[in-house]
């Protein structure tokens, strides 16, 4: 194999919760959801080396946030002992993307290592479940592995792709304070969902021909996470204000279980001018202008 293709490179694009309903809780104490996903411009980057040893290296103005078990890494540990025929490496994380924010910085660097891992062993693309085994690694891994817009249900391991969801120009904004490290336990506990009702409907998706059709469908579907989420990390609602309160801004909205929030704005004009504003209002923030899709 050539030097030049044991290189592998892909975006861990940020994920971003357009909606959120979270259906209630299942007997097995999981929540079931259901959730409009698409993803934005911003992203970390993964780097697979198939032709070096084994081993993970973390670089970027977030890496040394990053507490606990990296998913970069358990996945690579994980293909290696559940199939150690394929041609792993090792590889290198730029983390761009802010740590626990709710765009799923963790399973889109997952999804991105096994999504270059596919791609060092095109001989094993049809003979290795990649979808399943994205399901094991955590709820947000299967969307971001699928890395295209979907409604995600379940507890995110069931994808309906869409074709026909349009770019959204958005700013994204994490204010950058502490948050638990078991944020989303505590989030879905403030929620104290009701039980599942198994005969409840599925929610009627698209199609979503116009931009005006996909705002309305957010803005009359929400996230369910909203109120308990600001319970948790208060800054949030600072956060949707300030968002609201910018020129041009048509929708505002948390991601996720949060911290991080969107606005939605016509086009890219009024979104950069918005992220200046937000910048120079609130310095310590990370605000992203970007596309969404």
């Amino acid at each position: 194999m050539p030097v030049s293709m044991t290189i592998i490179t892909e975006s861990a694009r940020a994920k971003v919760n357009l909606t959120l309903r979270v259906l209630g809780k299942r007997a097995d104490g999981y929540h079931e959801l259901e959730s409009l996903v698409a993803f934005a411009g911003v992203a970390d980057t993964v780097t697979l080396d198939t032709a070096a040893p084994a081993g993970v290296e973390i670089r970027g103005p977030f890496g040394p946030s990053i507490a606990g078990e990296n998913l970069v890494r358990v996945t690579l540990d994980q293909l290696k002992a559940v199939a150690p025929f394929l041609r792993l490496g090792a590889a290198k994380l730029e983390k761009n993307l802010p740590i626990a924010a709710g765009i799923g910085g963790g399973s889109a660097d997952a999804a991105a290592v096994l999504r270059a891992v596919r791609r060092a062993n095109p001989e094993h693309d049809t003979d290795f479940d990649w979808a399943g085994f994205s399901a094991k690694l955590g709820a947000d891994v299967p969307v971001c592995f699928h890395n295209r817009p979907a409604i995600m249900r379940g507890t995110g391991e069931l994808l309906q792709p869409l074709d026909d969801v349009p770019p959204l120009t958005v700013v994204l904004v994490n204010p950058q304070v502490p948050v638990p490290t078991d944020k989303t336990a505590r989030v879905f506990r403030a929620l104290a969902a009701k039980p599942l009702d198994p005969l409840l409907p599925k929610q009627v998706c698209g199609p979503f021909v116009t931009r005006a059709t996909l705002l309305a469908f957010m803005a009359a579907t929400g996230n369910d996470l909203v109120k308990p989420a600001r319970e948790v990390v208060p800054e949030i609602g600072v956060v949707i204000d300030a968002l609201e309160a910018c020129a041009g801004v048509e929708l505002a909205a948390l991601s996720g279980g949060g911290p991080t929030c969107f606005g939605v704005f016509a086009d890219e004009a009024s979104a950069e001018a918005a992220a200046a504003s937000l910048r120079a209002k609130h310095p310590a923030w990370w605000v992203v202008a970007t596309r969404v899709q």
